[in-house]
């Protein structure tokens, strides 16, 4: 299907994770790898140039991987999209798929798993690592099931639940408000809820706050 070289895209907004897996997958001599820190930087990106296949962070400083994974099956379909992040919640696996994924890899996997996934994609199969494989095919407890948050969620829960603003949040953590922005609507899809109130009283609810 690939005979001459695969041109890969990696986009993620933390500079020493675009490295780590640019020198992981040196070895791999059929790839030509570009790195973007930027979602809309890999749109501009791809309007010019054919890419074969790019591995997508769900939480970027300019918007929600889940939609420019959307934006990027809707207009370059051919190209195989692969999520790869900390976000294990079941829910955002399912709904990156949804909109259109070949496939989906934690951090945490190790070098030959993120590798062999790419492996499968390129050969037109539905790349997991294997926490992923288990946390699709593991039955989700009840309707109260308790979402799973980063550490950095956290943060930015306990900020809303005290009354900051996302500049506030923003300031506080060093990142930038865009970024404050889309934890907040992956808040709001984990917790299943319509606003930063709902939001909130589900939390303590859980007895996250």
């Amino acid at each position: 299907m690939y005979s001459g070289k695969i041109k890969l895209a990696i986009v993620d907004d933390h500079p020493m994770i675009l490295e780590g897996l640019k020198s992981l997958l040196q070895s791999e001599t059929r790839l030509e790898i570009f790195t973007f820190t930027k979602g809309e930087a890999f749109l501009d990106f791809i309007r010019g140039n054919i890419v074969d296949m790019v591995l997508l962070d769900i939480v970027l400083n300019d918007g929600s991987g889940l939609n420019f994974c959307k934006t990027i099956k809707k207009n370059w379909p051919k190209t195989i999209v692969i999520g790869i992040s900390n976000q294990a919640e079941r829910s955002i696996i399912f709904q990156f798929i949804q909109n259109g994924a070949n496939g989906y890899i934690l951090k945490n996997a190790d070098a030959q798993e993120i590798i062999d996934c790419i492996h499968d994609a390129l050969n037109g199969k539905i790349a997991f690592s294997e926490e992923v494989q288990q946390i699709i095919l593991s039955q989700p407890h009840d309707a109260l099931e308790i979402p799973k948050l980063t550490k950095r969620e956290k943060q930015i829960l306990t900020s809303i639940s005290s009354g900051y603003t996302t500049p506030q949040i923003a300031e506080m953590l060093f990142v930038s408000p865009m970024t404050i922005e889309t934890h907040r609507r992956n808040l709001l899809q984990k917790f299943k809820a319509k606003n930063m109130i709902e939001l909130v009283r589900i939390a303590t609810e859980y007895k996250l706050l």
